[in-house]
């Protein structure tokens, strides 16, 4: 239900034409701006990506095949964890995911084998294909248009709400795989720069 409610806003963004700025403006942009449906995308895609991408990069290589196990909880613990996905197969997981949400959005078929990503091992070459499958979903999402972005893709599911499906998707992905780093030992990329925002010494105030 909280994926839907978030896809719902993300796609209400779009039919505003303009994603609502705090403090009056952002990154030069005036609030009541209107910005086209595949900027307001590759705008939300992108924070997406960047978290993603630094958090698979810092996961060590030789624990892209970790999972988590009931051996690593209290004995207590009753749900089962057979068949739960490793972090490398997370991560092909979501590259997979991204062109199937990309290909719905441009109608563009991908030029590899998307099947055959799940077969990934190698830390290099699952993060690689990752980047690679965003850059996908951005080229996809750059077709979006004032005209298109509300046209059916499927039943009542048009290209903008395929569009927030994407990020929805991703950012789901992506609160597995912190849970993963934190099994483990590893403060997540962003929760590092967040502690080391805190840590820097408040300004001295103005005389």
């Amino acid at each position: 239900m909280k994926r839907m409610v978030v896809a719902i806003v993300l796609s209400t963004c779009c039919v505003s034409g303009a994603i609502p700025q705090m403090g009056g403006q952002t990154g030069g942009v005036a609030s009541g701006t209107v910005i086209t449906p595949a900027a307001t995308f590759d705008a939300l895609l992108t924070g997406t990506e960047n978290s993603m991408m630094s958090l698979v990069k810092a996961m060590p290589a030789d624990l892209y095949s970790f999972a988590p196990s009931a051996a690593i909880f209290v004995p207590s613990q009753k749900t089962e964890y057979t068949g739960v996905r490793t972090f490398g197969a997370l991560v092909t997981h979501v590259a997979q995911a991204n062109y199937g949400y990309a290909g719905r959005i441009s109608g563009v078929k991908p030029d590899i084998d998307v099947a055959a990503l799940a077969t990934l091992k190698d830390k290099d070459q699952i993060v690689a294909a990752l980047a690679a499958s965003f850059a996908f979903v951005h080229s996809a999402i750059a077709t979006l248009t004032v005209d298109n972005a509300f046209q059916s893709v499927r039943g009542n599911t048009t290209k903008a709400t395929t569009a927030a499906g994407v990020v929805v998707h991703a950012e789901d992905e992506y609160g597995q795989m912190v849970e993963y780093l934190r099994m483990n030992g590893i403060i997540p990329p962003s929760t590092e720069r967040q502690l080391q925002q805190q840590a820097k010494p408040a300004a001295a105030p103005a005389k």
